[in-house]
């Protein structure tokens, strides 16, 4: 009689069997687990500690090094699963330098989201008209959001890294509000205010009125300053252009106090007087004929525009009526008797 063959396996075989399955349902009863956590711990929202809403990413600085610093700073409630999150996103290697800033209350996901995008926190500062390259540069150095690379540089330094061909930056800071990235470096600013000073310098000189005294854009620019210093008020940029334009091509001088005023620096106290007048200097206008050799501000754009485009008027002079206007005049005459109404009563009173 045959011998019939065992249907049934071994015991042995059924015992590795069972302990394997067992282990498959514990792994993946823990991989559920684990997810689960993971889920919890990345949407659930942290209290972030007043002094932590504002943090900087370093240059270099590995996952567990970030995910150390967010825990010390309350940013995460732990490191380890910070460290699953990004890296079982696959974003481990995707984390970006930088200042940034969050709110009083942060998911770890959406944390990590940030520092992923490179979302990074702004700042902002203000290069306002008529101001001169001093002014620009003691803004950027007591804003506490620029990194400060220029303190221990001179003007003719700064000006080397900047770009402008000329021998001074004066002027080459367009005006307007800049934002950037807290820890930008002050020469990215100003290399930033340069180029969009350039641009808009470009751009007025190729829609420039035909035959005007001036030999280039940068004399453009030099006389711009000039107007920027002289008025204030949009309606009558046109009408001061029209005086120096029309002065320059009579080959009279410019006789304008703001550039003196500049060329005396800290000498001035606030009072123009007669000597200052006569006392030559390369920015008298009085004594020396044409443009000074530079320009004595920033302009906006604005001034540069009615620099480039005066108004078609034949005036050669104007003085202050005391209200932040002027009054315009063609000869001498005309200009003597606006000084006598506007400007001797107000002489007399003080």
């Amino acid at each position: 009689m045959a011998r019939r063959k065992n249907l049934f396996l071994p015991q042995r075989t059924w015992t590795v069997w069972r302990l394997l399955r067992t282990l498959l349902v514990l792994g993946i009863v823990g991989a559920l687990g684990a997810g689960g956590w993971l889920a919890y711990f990345a949407l659930t929202p942290v209290e972030v500690p007043p002094g932590s809403r504002q943090f900087n990413v370093g240059q270099g600085k590995s996952l567990k090094s970030i995910a150390g610093q967010f825990a010390q700073a309350g940013l995460i409630s732990e490191r380890w699963s910070f460290i699953a999150l990004a890296r079982g996103l696959g974003v481990a290697e995707e984390i970006k330098a930088g200042s940034y800033e969050v709110a009083d209350r942060v998911t770890p996901q959406r944390l990590l989201n940030k520092i992923v995008r490179g979302e990074f926190s702004q700042a902002e500062i203000r290069f306002t008209e008529g101001w001169t390259l001093r002014q620009v540069r003691l803004v950027l150095n007591e804003h506490p959001s620029v990194k400060h690379d220029t303190v221990a540089m001179t003007d003719t330094e700064v000006l080397q890294q900047v770009g402008p061909a000329e021998k001074s930056l004066e002027g080459w800071i367009f005006p307007d509000t800049y934002r950037f990235s807290v820890g930008t470096s002050d020469l990215t600013l100003l290399r930033q205010a340069y180029q969009k000073m350039q641009s808009a310098l470009t751009q007025h000189w190729g829609q420039r009125a035909t035959k005007l005294p001036l030999r280039n854009a940068y004399d453009a620019l030099i006389l711009a300053s000039i107007v920027e210093k002289e008025t204030g008020r949009n309606d009558e940029r046109e009408m001061v252009a029209a005086v120096f334009v029309n002065r320059l091509k009579r080959g009279m001088r410019l006789q304008t106090d703001p550039s003196i005023i500049y060329g005396m620096g800290d000498k001035f106290d606030g009072n123009l007087r007669r000597r200052d007048l006569v006392a030559d200097g390369i920015y008298n206008t009085y004594t020396r004929a044409g443009l000074p050799p530079t320009p004595i501000a920033m302009p906006g754009d604005a001034s540069i525009r009615a620099t480039l485009n005066p108004a078609q008027a034949p005036v050669l002079y104007f003085v202050s009526r005391g209200d932040g206007s002027h009054q315009f005049s063609s000869t001498l005459i005309e200009h003597n008797q606006a000084v006598n109404k506007y400007q001797r009563p107000r002489a007399r009173q003080q």
